[in-house]
């Protein structure tokens, strides 16, 4: 199960908005949903997380490149949305067809194709392997200095667990807005 929330910085504060993600089918598709809650090209914040597994933090600014976080890139990796998030950021740039066969549970479409997908992801992940790609991290990915200017220090973000997003929130002063969409 995942929850998603577009914080997006006004002159009045933040604003929240839930973040549909159904039609969100690659990474372009999440940072242009991000874009289009912008209020005047200020920070939009995109905050994704599944169940206790995983968070993943998403800054754009205007029209700067995005900047991207994920909590547990080993975790993430073996979720849909996760590993958009770990092949950008380790820089595997090839388009994700993958997410057109998966149910956004993260498994396969059929019984046993989803217990033959999810036995072999833990083998790759216990080795550390990717199908010849660079090996994913268990740990964190991405830039943890995303929120610095925010409120958010790069040590704090690298320690959360739990009820992240609502800590995240908390520390943007954004808590309100957010349980609102939760």
């Amino acid at each position: 199960m995942y929850f998603a929330a577009l914080l997006a910085r006004t002159e009045d504060g933040w604003e929240a908005s839930d973040m549909e993600l159904d039609d969100v089918e690659s990474l372009s598709d999440l940072i242009d949903l991000a874009r289009s809650a912008a209020v005047d090209d200020d920070t939009v914040v995109a905050l994704i997380e599944q169940e206790d597994a995983w968070f993943g933090v998403i800054r754009v600014d205007g029209e700067e490149d995005p900047r991207y976080f994920v909590s547990n890139a080993s975790a993430a990796d073996r979720s849909s949305y996760g590993s958009m998030l770990t092949k950008e950021l380790l820089g595997n740039e090839e388009e994700d067809d993958e997410l057109d066969e998966l149910d956004l549970d993260g498994t396969e479409d059929g019984e046993e194709d989803a217990i033959a997908a999810f036995t072999a992801e833990e083998d790759d992940a216990d080795e550390g392997v990717r199908g010849g790609a660079e090996p994913v991290p268990a740990g964190p990915l991405g830039d943890p200095r995303l929120l610095d200017d925010l409120g958010v220090s790069h040590k704090q973000l690298m320690t959360l667990d739990g009820d992240a997003l609502s800590e995240i929130a908390e520390s943007l002063g954004a808590t309100e807005v957010l349980e609102a969409v939760r």
